[in-house]
């Protein structure tokens, strides 16, 4: 059994094949950094244009590294939504041909569920249900993990994501695009303030995140202390950077007491998602789950940010358990997690 992955929500071009044995048989991204670098940031219409233009070609890579063609797979799998239209809407046309020409099944994925579910391709002993904390682009939430297409939202953000406030701030700080990569390698460099900055809602009675308070503070710092210096500024990466991972131990651990009083069967602690390679907060979680008799894991570092290996592993274990969808599909800008429950 293969699934065809293909991925483009945002601003890589990504696909893979992968077997029902979670095999790699191949995998290829293709990022629009350089398109994207003058701006600051992702430009849907660039972004679309792009994916456009790249796709065919990295489908044709894939199958040739995999050494396979069309009548060797299963099933075609795309991401869906949520994510930039534009994009998604290739994606799903070009899912949506391959399917119709080779009389495939066509699998629209979540693209959050193909963060949720590629810890299980990569750590086999990952079983459902699991404690994840999914924080991805937009995207900052927990939930539990019950099976596939099985989601109980814990809390989510009521403004920015974690992986917004890492972009947005190395904007403020001129730092470089991609935001949070750089903003992490300068935070190695500079010393930790634990006072610099507020963590909000801490000891809040719910799961609940928010960010945007914090990236105010950020500003409002900035402009007191210009021009700042180099040693400023890795000060200042390190100290936001402790305050979005306390912030977010802070809120899991109401979230393990929810999770071990509902799920008492529930081992891992699982986080997924573009942040989820930053190895400060992956470190502090891991220790955070220690504490609590959990197990800690995420997907390798490669397959947190977008890819075509999460879109075809999660397709199929859809395709697996007879969740295909139907050549009437629209590809959605929103597209909630829980709401597949």
């Amino acid at each position: 059994m293969i699934v065809l992955g293909i991925e483009s929500s945002c601003d890589e071009t990504a696909c893979a094949l992968v077997n029902e044995k979670g095999e790699i048989l191949s995998s290829v991204v293709w990022s629009q950094y350089d398109e994207h670098r003058r701006f600051g940031g992702v430009v849907p219409e660039i972004a679309a244009r792009a994916h456009l233009e790249k796709i065919d070609l990295l489908i044709k890579e894939a199958m040739d590294k995999a050494g396979k063609n069309f009548k060797d797979l299963s099933a075609v799998a795309v991401a869906g939504g949520p994510g930039l239209i534009g994009g998604v809407l290739v994606g799903v046309m070009t899912a949506k041909s391959i399917a119709l020409c080779h009389h495939l099944p066509f699998v629209p994925v979540n693209h959050l569920e193909g963060h949720a579910l590629t810890v299980r391709l990569a750590d086999k002993s990952v079983q459902f249900p699991y404690l994840l904390m999914l924080t991805s682009g937009g995207h900052c939430q927990i939930l539990v993990v019950e099976g596939v297409g099985k989601y109980c939202k814990l809390g989510g953000t009521i403004d920015d994501s974690a992986g917004e406030s890492f972009d947005k701030v190395a904007k403020m700080l001129n730092i470089g695009y991609p935001g949070g990569p750089n903003l992490e390698k300068r935070a190695k460099q500079g010393r930790i303030l634990k006072d610099l900055f507020p963590i909000p809602m801490k000891g809040k009675n719910n799961c609940d995140f928010s960010f945007s308070g914090l990236k105010t503070a950020v500003r409002f710092y900035i402009e007191k202390n210009q021009p700042l210096t180099e040693e400023q500024i890795n000060d200042v990466c390190a100290s936001f950077q402790y305050a979005v991972t306390a912030e977010i131990e802070d809120r899991l651990k109401r979230a393990i007491r929810i999770f071990k009083e509902k799920y008492p069967i529930g081992r891992h602690l699982i986080v997924s998602g573009g942040v989820a390679a930053n190895q400060y907060l992956r470190s502090h979680l891991n220790e955070l789950a220690h504490q609590n008799n959990l197990t800690f894991s995420a997907p390798p570092i490669q397959y947190c940010t977008d890819n075509g290996v999460m879109i075809a592993w999660a397709g199929l274990e859809r395709f697996q358990q007879g969740l295909t969808g139907t050549f009437d599909f629209k590809a959605r800008p929103r597209w909630s997690l829980d709401s597949l429950s």
